[in-house]
């Protein structure tokens, strides 16, 4: 069985792989591009809900600053709340080429990745962000009651999203080779959280966390594939 510092290992060294490229490529600027959409709509609502309260209280006309710097603050904050949600829920829909690709360099006589249709990879990813948003929120009081410890919130919050992502990365690739609904994962729960908490703390790290969900899934690719018993 592949441990997870190898599994990270050979992951990094496919980074440079065409396909892999072109997945990384497609995935962050589809995601970029759903936070500056979700950005132009938290600015344009912000600009009219200010707008509409300075108008008796100010002379001038402050409403377009006020709510872009208001839209920048909230945006930065839900952002960084957020990518790991929203970049999940796109990495879905490209799954099977980074499967693929590992699957190809490493594992060329395992069985070959059964792709999902759109209806059920939508229904994924749907499921897995609305797991993540309402976890989260449940783990929000904890959280807040956690701030007088300094390190608490910070903590409980890496521990959460760490169990969720592990998850979620062996279903991107178990999902694709289970023969059957009712055959189990055979990847255990500790191993899906160190591969779950490992990518959770890369995504807190600028720019690193762009290439942190494909790392997570080439990673889940192998992890699943050695558990399993196949070899390179």
């Amino acid at each position: 069985m592949v441990s997870l510092p190898r599994a990270l290992a050979l992951s990094l060294s496919q980074l440079g792989d065409p396909a892999i490229v072109e997945v990384l490529v497609k995935s962050v600027l589809v995601t970029l591009a759903i936070f500056a959409v979700l950005g132009i709509g938290l600015w344009a609502a912000l600009d009219s809900a200010i707008e509409t309260w300075l108008a008796a209280n100010m002379p001038e006309d402050y409403s377009d600053t006020l709510a872009a710097v208001a839209a920048l603050t909230i945006g930065l904050v839900a952002g960084w709340l957020l990518f790991r949600i929203v970049a999940l829920f796109v990495l879905q829909f490209y799954a099977d080429e980074i499967v693929r690709a590992v699957e190809a360099r490493h594992y060329p006589h395992a069985a070959k990745v059964a792709g999902l249709p759109f209806r059920e990879e939508l229904g994924n990813s749907l499921r897995s962000a609305f797991r993540a948003v309402l976890v989260n929120l449940v783990a929000l009081p904890f959280a807040i009651a956690l701030l007088v410890t300094g390190i608490g919130t910070a903590v409980l919050f890496w521990a959460v999203n760490g169990w969720l992502l592990g998850r979620e990365l062996q279903d991107m690739v178990w999902l694709r080779h289970r023969s059957d609904k009712a055959e189990i994962a055979p990847m255990s729960a500790g191993r899906r959280f160190l591969l779950g908490g490992t990518v959770a703390g890369i995504m807190l790290v600028p720019f690193a966390n762009l290439i942190a969900p494909v790392l997570g899934a080439a990673s889940a690719t192998h992890m699943v594939h050695r558990a399993r018993g196949a070899h390179a």
